[in-house]
């Protein structure tokens, strides 16, 4: 918890993905020398450190999700890492977070092709090819999710991924489901005082309910 987002990072993909400190440094297009002084330090800080205490999981959770959010740097799909470390987690820890967290991995993950134009530049969720996602990541992250919620322990990842998976089951953007994910917009705002939910809360009370509504959402980021 006392590293940085960034050591945290890299550490968790030389000493449990396996990936060399070259491969790393390229990733962050750094130097392999400044790349090896932050493993290192890294190394030093978590010395000792002892990961077999309640609330240990959801710290592994948040720098997996923090890997996965690296994306695709230099050669290395860092997402595909990411996921590939989840699912392993998954596999040997009985938390229906894990899940939850692997299942927003692939659902994410499934719009992949359709996210970038040929220019490089993102194109909005409203107007991806969805002809372009993989239904193959689609179906496997809902029928991870149906399981984890099933367990009735619900937690942020199975929250967010809940609100992934109604936005991959429309069929077009103006299907979207927005009732349902305002709902569960209010269940990851009991979960989080993120002010990012609260703000894609109201984005979404808009489209559910209209532009007026919206607005009035926002009240309580206001300062």
């Amino acid at each position: 918890p006392s590293l940085t987002p960034a050591s945290a990072v890299a550490l968790t993909l030389r000493a449990v993905g396996g990936l060399t400190t070259r491969q790393i440094a390229r990733a962050y297009l750094v130097p392999e020398a400044t790349m090896a002084q932050r493993i290192s330090r890294a190394k030093r800080t978590v010395s000792g450190v002892r990961l077999d205490q309640p609330g240990d999981v959801g710290t592994v959770l948040r720098v997996l999700y923090l890997v996965f959010n690296e994306g695709y740097s230099g050669d290395i799909d860092l997402a595909a890492e990411a996921i590939r470390l989840t699912r392993q987690l998954a596999a040997v820890v009985d938390h229906p977070e894990a899940a939850g967290l692997l299942a927003l991995m692939l659902l994410h993950h499934a719009r992949r092709a359709a996210r970038t134009a040929p220019d490089g530049s993102l194109v909005p969720l409203a107007e991806q090819d969805r002809g372009r996602w993989d239904t193959t990541s689609i179906a496997e992250g809902v029928d991870i999710l149906q399981a984890a919620l099933a367990r009735d322990r619900l937690g942020e990842y199975q929250a967010q991924a809940a609100i992934a998976a109604l936005h991959a089951d429309a069929p077009t953007a103006a299907e979207t489901d927005w009732v349902q994910i305002v709902e569960w917009y209010d269940e990851l705002a009991r979960l989080t005082d993120s002010p990012i939910v609260l703000l894609n809360r109201a984005v979404a009370i808009g489209e559910a309910d209209g532009p007026r509504a919206g607005l009035a959402a926002l009240a309580p980021l206001d300062p």
